[in-house]
């Protein structure tokens, strides 16, 4: 503590447990700061990662297919996640196999951009998938 004192200097415990502790002496207040410098560079080098979600009908058209899909790509190559639904109301609830038939096309039409993260699986009268971006970037 003496030599701290004399060098001006912060006396910090490194390993407090070890037998003898082991103590280090150093300007405590500059690692502090120099240590949140790094954690916040570290932060911003970050990417965020949203999830998106694109609501399909199980009876959609061709065109609006194709304009819920460019928005989908869009996403994607924004580097976000994103959600696939389709809401089942209802007759339509008797026929899953449509609404998966859609999800399929769907994938397949973005298929270049990203990879299924889940597969379609109904979810009460929703029917959910979710696309993952490609790491290729």
């Amino acid at each position: 503590m003496e030599e701290a004192y004399a060098a001006d200097l912060d006396l910090v415990c490194i390993s407090p447990n070890a037998q003898p502790p082991v103590c280090k002496i150093m300007d405590y207040g500059k690692y502090r700061f120099e240590q949140a410098k790094r954690e916040k560079e570290a932060k911003k080098n970050q990417k965020v990662m949203d999830v998106k979600e694109v609501r399909l009908g199980l009876s959609i058209d061709v065109h609006d297919f194709e304009t819920k899909g460019k928005h989908a790509i869009r996403f994607l190559q924004d580097g976000d996640k994103v959600k696939v639904s389709i809401r089942f109301r209802g007759r339509e609830l008797g026929h899953p196999e449509i609404g998966l038939e859609t999800m399929n096309r769907f994938a397949e039409f973005c298929k270049d951009y990203c990879s299924v993260e889940k597969p379609a699986k109904m979810e009460g009268r929703n029917m959910l998938m979710f696309l993952a971006p490609k790491s290729g970037k």
